[in-house]
């Protein structure tokens, strides 16, 4: 059930349309509360009452709302609109630093590491991040991070680095919740027809790393109409967190996401992964908060499985996690490499087919690359040794690979001004760099948005 409210309410300031469009924001009631798992690994679990009632509910009354049935284990929902799982394991996007200044890009390379090319091309210092592909393999969703003001806004480009555009931000004039907004992680549903998102704004906390005041999972159409919140996790209590990186079941039903905790939150300074439904009903925890899920999770094409990766504690991007999977209804949590790890892995993704699992890994101290193993964790082979780029976030899509053109490369300034013509910025997209800088960068780490 949700109640539909126009752009004219102080949630979100109004965004302008062409003439005779609209575009109206709906805002999901909150789902029946928040059903913690209990321990789900010996040892390890999370207590209920962690993260109150009260932080998932919005901020006007709502009818008590009706329980929402999970998931089971080896069963996939077939959601009206949703495509047949596909076998086509086309190319694999992923983000690459392109600079000395470490502005990075979002790349696409052929599933045996081969062909690697920049899509697109973003200005001087800006970060590429946090790809997703269409369910049809022509368009990539992802998001920009401005380099004065820290704040990410999402933007798609086609498969061969066409029409790249940003998508309307969801506030284009002053408010209390448009200050410092900030919007990452575009997921498709898997019928294309939403993009799943986080959105953080408010003041930040100077006394604690500039933590923002409100973060939460919003649902809108791909062209940036028909916006409507989904969670409201830090609602009643700001500065207890942030959430991110949702990811898709294949029957579009749930999504999950990440909520990390900060150093005022329940419990401080910790992550875990959540699986809401698609209406905002059914919220709950999926993973331990011992385990410190994080990242982008990866449903297998069945619906059976979710890939994750673990993070500890201490440094970003140090040693020590893993990759695991898990059952949609929290049981049966696996790790798929070894452990105690002696790596650094990072987000993890499976092919199309479900077969194989594409992700990053990287020495300790060293840089990222993409490697891929079967569904059970053997096999493992390294697809990519890209000098210190710090290859990483790969997701696996169904474009296939665009054909070599005959015709010989435009020169600097003939292509910085093709992508001019196109709508994309500027900046030139550097060569591969063989003298990048090699210590490890912040990965995992979401941006803390800068004031001003």
């Amino acid at each position: 059930m949700t109640r539909q409210t126009t752009r004219q309410t102080p949630r979100t300031a109004a965004t302008p349309r062409p003439p005779g469009t609209t575009k109206a924001r709906t805002r999901a009631s909150a789902g029946a509360g928040l059903l913690l798992l209990g321990t789900l690994l010996t040892g390890c679990g999370a207590e209920p009452g962690e993260i109150p009632l009260s932080e998932i509910r919005p901020d006007t009354p709502t009818a008590t709302p009706e329980p929402t049935p999970t998931a089971s284990p080896g069963v996939v929902g077939a959601a009206v609109g949703a495509p047949a799982v596909t076998a086509q394991n086309g190319l694999i996007v992923g983000r690459a630093y392109v600079d000395a200044t470490r502005a990075t890009a979002i790349v696409t390379l052929a599933a045996d590491g081969t062909g690697r090319r920049q899509v697109t091309l973003p200005p001087d210092g800006a970060r590429d991040d946090r790809p997703d592909w269409s369910p049809d393999g022509s368009t990539i969703a992802f998001d920009r991070t401005d380099p004065q003001s820290g704040a990410a806004h999402l933007w798609t480009v086609s498969a061969s680095g066409d029409s790249a555009h940003q998508i309307g931000q969801l506030c284009e004039t002053g408010g209390a919740d448009c200050t410092n907004e900030d919007e990452r992680a575009p997921a498709y549903s898997p019928n294309g027809r939403q993009l799943a998102f986080s959105r953080s704004w408010g003041a930040l906390d100077q006394a604690h790393n500039k933590q923002i005041q409100y973060s939460d999972l919003y649902l809108m159409s791909p062209d940036g109409t028909d916006v409507q919140r989904l969670t409201f996790l830090t609602n009643d209590k700001p500065y207890s967190g942030e959430v991110g990186n949702p990811s898709w079941s294949p029957d579009g039903r749930q999504l999950t996401f990440e909520y990390r905790t900060s150093a005022t939150g329940q419990p401080a300074n910790s992550r875990a992964l959540y699986v809401v439904s698609a209406d905002g009903t059914g919220l709950r925890q999926l993973t331990p908060w011992e385990l410190r899920a994080g990242d982008r999770a990866s449903w297998s094409p069945d619906g059976t499985q979710i890939l994750f990766t673990t993070y500890p504690a201490g440094p970003e991007n140090a040693p020590g996690g893993g990759i695991y999977t898990v059952h949609p209804d929290g049981s049966a949590i696996g790790a798929l490499t070894p452990a105690p790890s002696d790596v650094f892995y990072g987000a993890a993704s499976y092919a199309p087919d479900g077969k194989s699992i594409v992700f990053a890994q990287a020495p300790a101290g060293g840089s990222a690359d993409l490697f891929s193993m079967r569904a059970d964790g053997t096999g493992v082979t390294r697809l990519t040794n890209s000098a210190g780029t710090w290859l990483s976030r790969p997701k696996w899509g169904t474009a296939a690979a665009a054909p070599v053109q005959s015709q010989p490369q435009a020169q600097p300034d003939e292509a910085q001004a093709a992508a001019q013509a196109q709508g994309q910025p500027s900046a030139q997209p550097s060569p591969q760099p063989s003298d990048q800088p090699s210590a490890i960068p912040q990965e995992d780490e979401e941006t803390q948005i800068q004031s001003g």
